[in-house]
């Protein structure tokens, strides 16, 4: 029998038709439909652990995850043959295999996320549920500056679900990205981690100043007031785009797929 060895795989997927990434007993999550594909291929039940879970409607450019298998196949086998049994709205992009150390979620050195706003009098609807929508004008200058109050270290708790499962709300904030391209917001986050919904949270209290309805300092209030109550209601996770994790570069794991550009 082979020794069994270490494979990362990176994948991309549409996150309207699931629960998440996580699973469910219902199996409408994407680890339940990468999970099956994965057995399917290797004839062999294979579990798979993320860099990041997603939640229901939350999008993937380069979710990075490894398996643990005895199965000897090139890595590109790996990538048409897990395919073969994915929905279509589910893909791999590539497949490498790593150390017995490289672990997706705790190797990691940072997470990226990218959230895509349409502003336009109308609802998208080519679009649609890969964006999220605000009618009102928004004031790039004034995002900005409400967005240097959050970047940094900070405890994040103002931003942070009731049901989040992290041992600590402090988290560093690396980096806050503002652009427009004609209708089209693109807002990216880099941080070491992320809580739950800390960037739908951030996302509806940025359009909040974006649009006029509160100050930029009023996102140092919220964050010094380190309650839920005190930020704006969550944003949608339709626009919300899990760009991927970063690593060391010793583990050699892709940054970048082919759908990164393709998500403005």
């Amino acid at each position: 029998m082979a020794a069994e060895k270490r494979l990362a795989l990176g994948l991309s997927y549409r996150g309207q038709a699931y629960h998440g990434w996580q699973s469910q007993p219902d199996g409408r999550t994407v680890q339940d439909a990468l999970e099956r594909a994965l057995t399917a291929f290797a004839a062999e039940p294979l579990a798979a652990v993320c860099a990041g879970r997603t939640d229901s409607g939350v999008h993937a450019l380069n979710q990075v995850v490894h398996i643990d298998t005895s199965l000897d196949r090139d890595a590109f086998s790996w990538v048409r043959g897990c395919n073969r049994y994915l929905p279509r709205d589910i893909a791999v992009q590539w497949c490498q295999a790593v150390g017995g150390d490289f672990h997706a979620r705790n190797s990691a050195r940072g997470r990226r996320y990218r959230y895509i706003v349409l502003e336009a009098p109308t609802r998208p609807a080519l679009e649609h549920g890969l964006v999220g929508w605000v009618f009102r004008p928004l004031d790039a200058q004034a995002m900005q500056r409400a967005a240097v109050h959050v970047v940094g270290e900070h405890d994040f708790s103002s931003f942070r679900a009731a049901g989040c499962q992290s041992p600590t709300p402090v988290k560093t904030l690396r980096s806050i990205r503002i652009d427009r391209q004609g209708a089209y917001w693109r807002f990216d986050f880099d941080a070491n981690a992320f809580l739950h919904h800390m960037v739908r949270n951030l996302m509806g209290c940025l359009l909040m100043v974006g649009s006029g309805r509160q100050p930029p300092y009023w996102m140092a209030e919220v964050l010094a007031a380190r309650s839920r109550d005190a930020a704006a209601p969550t944003f949608p996770p339709q626009g919300l785009h899990f760009v991927g994790p970063y690593y060391d570069a010793v583990h050699g794991i892709p940054e970048h797929t082919a759908a990164m550009d393709w998500v403005i």
